[in-house]
């Protein structure tokens, strides 16, 4: 179980960073889904960026926040270690 909550964790981490440099990278270079994938849906008004933008930034921080729980969850069942405010737990 604990190896399971583990991955979880990492993986929801690990996507979250994804989403957000992802996110980040359409925001100040919008044209490189076009260069990608060849071809341009909003006619380059940008508007179909600016939604994947938004949608990025909703799933990178849903996710930041499963694994953040996902993490608490894990700490939970270790006495004596840190709860991540600095004082250790009871």
């Amino acid at each position: 179980m604990k190896s399971h909550s583990r991955t979880l964790f990492l993986l929801e981490s690990g996507l979250a960073a994804a989403a957000m440099v992802l996110a980040l990278v359409t925001a100040f270079w919008p044209d490189w889904i076009e260069l990608l994938f060849g071809i341009d849906p909003d006619g380059h008004s940008g508007s179909l960026e600016w939604v994947i933008v938004a949608a990025l930034v909703v799933a990178g921080l849903t996710l930041a926040i499963l694994a953040r729980l996902e993490w608490r969850r894990i700490m939970q069942g270790r006495p004596g270690l840190s709860d991540g405010l600095g004082e250790a737990s009871t």
